[in-house]
């Protein structure tokens, strides 16, 4: 290949969800109202369970960091997308791919092993709730969510760097919304079976360790739950569990659906569908479904709105 078609630091064009331009108007409102309601609905909950002292349980300390992973997750990606859609100039630097890149992947996997962190902790209160407190101290919950983070960010790290050293061809449109690695693999001239390797080994360990951890917590959890004398011990069991386990099913199944294939067999249609279940829809709904669904967080919103409203 002559050196006029090989670049090492190339500025790649994202060609994003559409083309058509009243697509994008209608694509650019939708999503503007999603990240909107996204932002407004984790912020909420994160002031909430700072703010009220009945939230202050390892449960709430939890869904307050998953908030939190939630709204930098969706921002990394959906304010470029944004952008684009109602721009001409759609290009992104090398530099500000691999670090949309990382960033992608460290809150991503975050988010993956504190949905683990939560499933021990529906396990804990479901099979020993009177000693739930005592065994869900303060030093372990900040032990999941340190560990959480640190390991994310290594994962991270370990990938751009393999990233960093490919070089690429004449061809610098990416058929995606964002710097997703797949497709960006898919432009190199450079041998990627190293980082191919990579993602279905130290990858796979990553991200698949704590659906397992998880889809073993739920094992065990059902065997509590079928041990226990009554049918509301049953139901408060399933409620307690079942939007958790409705947020893992989605987050998983998309995930493992787009990034655990080869490169030869990657669909940028289905990646850029898939991808947008959950860098947008699922942090959108989490507020919803594990929070002001839930008692305790219509209460504390209560009480912080007739706190504001006999203030003033």
């Amino acid at each position: 290949m002559g050196s006029e078609n090989l670049t090492i630091r190339p500025e790649f064009v994202l060609l994003g969800l559409s083309s058509e331009p009243g697509q994008r108007k209608l694509l650019f409102t939708v999503f503007l109202v999603m990240y909107i309601v996204a932002i407004l609905g984790n912020l909420l909950i994160m002031l909430l369970i700072i703010w009220d002292a009945h939230l202050h349980t390892p449960m709430y300390f939890f869904v307050s960091h998953l908030s939190l992973v939630d709204a930098c997750f969706t921002s990394v990606t959906v304010p470029k997308m944004l952008a684009n859609l109602v721009s001409e100039a759609k290009t992104i630097s090398y530099a500000g791919c691999l670090t949309q890149m990382y960033f992608f992947f460290a809150f991503g996997v975050t988010d993956s092993f504190l949905l683990a962190a939560m499933a021990y902790d529906r396990y804990v209160a479901i099979r020993n709730p009177l000693h739930y407190t005592s065994m869900m101290s303060g030093s372990l919950c900040v032990g999941f969510v340190a560990s959480s983070w640190i390991v994310s960010h290594l994962h991270s790290l370990l990938h751009i760097v393999l990233m960093s050293r490919l070089s690429f061809c004449a061809s610098r449109e990416i058929p995606h919304f964002f710097c997703d690695h797949q497709p960006v693999l898919a432009l190199s001239c450079t041998d990627t079976s190293l980082i191919q390797m990579l993602i279905f080994t130290e990858g796979a360990l990553v991200v698949l360790s704590p659906f397992v951890f998880i889809v073993i917590s739920y094992a065990l959890i059902l065997v509590t739950v079928l041990k226990l004398p009554s049918g509301s011990g049953w139901r408060k069991a399933f409620s307690t569990c079942g939007a958790h386990l409705s947020v893992v099913t989605l987050f998983y199944g998309t995930v493992i659906g787009v990034y655990f294939q080869p490169t030869a067999r990657y669909s940028a249609e289905k990646g850029r569908v898939t991808t947008v279940m959950y860098t947008i829809v699922t942090p959108m709904l989490n507020p919803f479904i594990y929070s002001l669904r839930n008692n305790d967080v219509k209460g504390a919103l209560r009480r912080a709105l007739c706190r504001k409203v006999e203030t003033q």
